[in-house]
């Protein structure tokens, strides 16, 4: 029953983590990212379809994205979904390629930006807290039904506090990377 808790915990923990490098990924950096343009969808058929599903996107340079949309018909859904999203980019259509110019960040948009990461970073580290709290709460009611020893369930919160350590550690490491990847100019 321990390892099955721990196991859970460490389970949920690592999503945790997966969900804050997904976030991380969106937010905008210097660098022209694919990752820039998952969360926009696509008008298509009726349907608001995501745009990795209607269109191939790559990094043609470091400040640039190109857009390859498989239905030439989609050209002007794509483009309009592009800029109606908030990431205020203004993308320029060639036949059946868009290009999507990224603008040099400013020094006050990079601080907006790290304050951004910084709160993602606080709601994981709040996520693998509550991760550690139910599990410890599991543990509590097996030493109440007497299912478990006392010192099992010293010796299995320590283990779940350090696992939280270690992801609390994770997150701190993909903040540190990312402010630094947010300062670079």
């Amino acid at each position: 029953m321990i390892n099955e808790i721990k196991a859970d915990a460490k389970e949920r923990m690592i999503k945790s983590i997966e969900a804050l490098k997904s976030q991380m990924s969106k937010i905008r950096t210097g660098r022209a990212q694919p990752a820039l343009l998952d969360g926009i969808t696509v008008e298509y058929y009726g349907s608001a379809t995501p745009l990795r599903q209607v269109a191939n996107v790559v990094a043609e340079d470091a400040r640039t994205l190109a857009v390859t949309v498989f239905d030439r018909t989609m050209i002007q859904a794509v483009e309009k979904a592009i800029m109606t999203s908030d990431l205020g980019l203004n993308p320029n259509s060639a036949g059946t390629t868009i290009r999507v110019p990224l603008p040099p960040l400013t020094e006050e948009r990079r601080k907006d930006m790290i304050k951004l990461v910084r709160g993602e970073a606080e709601q994981s580290r709040v996520s693998v807290r509550n991760v550690r709290r139910d599990c410890n709460a599991d543990l509590k009611a097996l030493l109440k039904d007497k299912d478990i020893t006392e010192d099992d369930d010293r010796r299995a919160q320590e283990e779940i506090q350090k696992l939280t350590d270690t992801y609390v550690k994770q997150i701190d490491e993909l903040l540190a990377a990312k402010e630094k990847e947010l300062m670079e100019i």
